[in-house]
């Protein structure tokens, strides 16, 4: 099981983070990962965000959950996605992340996302647009 975050702030602003490792290495992705044996997604998902980004991340909440047995090559993989809000001055890439940046949802247009988060910042964004 893995956990993406989405990590926004007031002008739904979001950071994704530059791969460092296979699958999709050089491609950006949210941050997220695996979440570790005996422990939360949610703590998972806190962690992760700081191991990746620096970003000690707040007002943590669930968004969907992502289960298509194609999204990750490695193996079937059920990803649990949390919307979040960070300090984007503390961004700095880290651990598996070799570069970071802060995106809009019309710069993705070119971008190829990695696994299956095109559709998830899709799915994202309508949600924010109906709240």
């Amino acid at each position: 099981m893995t956990v993406d975050i989405f990590i926004y702030n007031e002008n739904h602003e979001f950071i994704l983070i530059k791969r460092k490792n296979d699958p999709f290495k050089d491609s950006w992705a949210l941050p997220g990962g695996f979440v570790d044996y005996g422990e939360t997604t949610e703590d998972a998902a806190i962690r992760e965000a700081k191991e990746e980004t620096s970003i000690d991340i707040e007002s943590v909440k669930l968004f969907n959950v992502y289960s298509d047995p194609d999204r990750d090559p490695r193996r079937h993989t059920v990803s649990i996605v949390y919307l979040a809000h960070g300090n984007f001055n503390d961004a700095k890439a880290d651990d598996d992340a070799k570069d970071i940046g802060v995106y809009s949802f019309d710069d993705l247009k070119e971008m190829g996302l990695a696994f299956d988060h095109e559709t998830i910042l899709s799915d994202v964004k309508e949600h924010l647009e109906k709240n």
